[in-house]
């Protein structure tokens, strides 16, 4: 039951009116998360924030990459948080290439969130640029590509900003939402089951393996603020 639970977009009452007396039935390392989340002050704060509709990620997440963009401090609060606009879903609209660029092409400013098929990881980008098919790379110094161990764990991430920004977007019409070489590289038939992390163009791995992995479910949101 855990899982389908947005746990993070609970106000601190509702924490503590629906899930507090039932601490003890949650696992140990997400009970304790979500008692240190709820306790901070900054945390509900930001509640201001306009929410997200994912089935990957939850808010918390959210802010987090909102402050990557931003280049901002962990600690730092964001006045005006981004808007999360989702604009494609893989089990809504298909996991091959052609839809992906079919929905995303010429859309700037975008945030690709993939959950990697039988096990707990989230790996994502974020284009500052548009997406196309042209075969050709994209050119920003502002991209980065991450990843986190779990939905219920936002402190254990990996961030890895781009080093060669000549090379920071891939355009490869056969591919999904593709950063460097193959950092960060979704491509294949089914499912996209041919992806792969293998450090090129960006500072840091963002997994601890180079096997190729299946996606079970991606989504692609464009970011604003008012």
């Amino acid at each position: 039951m855990f899982p389908f639970i947005k746990f993070y977009n609970l106000t601190s009452k509702g924490f503590l009116d629906k899930v507090y007396p039932y601490r003890k039935t949650l696992p140990k390392e997400l009970r304790e998360n979500l008692v240190k989340y709820f306790l901070n002050p900054n945390n509900q704060s930001n509640k201001k924030s306009k929410g997200i509709d994912s089935r990957i990620i939850a808010i918390q997440h959210a802010e987090l990459i909102s402050k990557w963009i931003d280049k901002l401090e962990i600690t730092d609060e964001m006045k005006n948080p981004y808007e999360f606009k989702l604009i494609l879903r893989g089990s809504r609209d298909g996991f091959s290439p052609n839809k992906f660029h079919e929905i995303c092409d010429n859309q700037p400013h975008t945030i690709a969130i993939i959950k990697v098929k039988d096990n707990s990881e989230i790996l994502g980008g974020y284009n500052p640029i548009i997406w196309k098919s042209d075969g050709n790379y994209g050119v920003t110094k502002d991209s980065f590509i991450f990843s986190f161990k779990s939905k219920s764990n936002v402190k254990n991430y990996v961030l890895s900003q781009v080093i060669e920004e000549e090379l920071a977007i891939c355009n490869m019409v056969d591919f999904g939402p593709t950063f460097g070489f193959d950092d960060l590289a979704i491509f294949g038939t089914d499912f996209y089951s041919g992806s792969c992390c293998n450090r090129s163009d960006y500072e840091k791995e963002i997994r601890e393996t180079n096997d190729e992995f299946s996606v079970e479910e991606y989504e692609i949101f464009q970011i604003m603020k008012d």
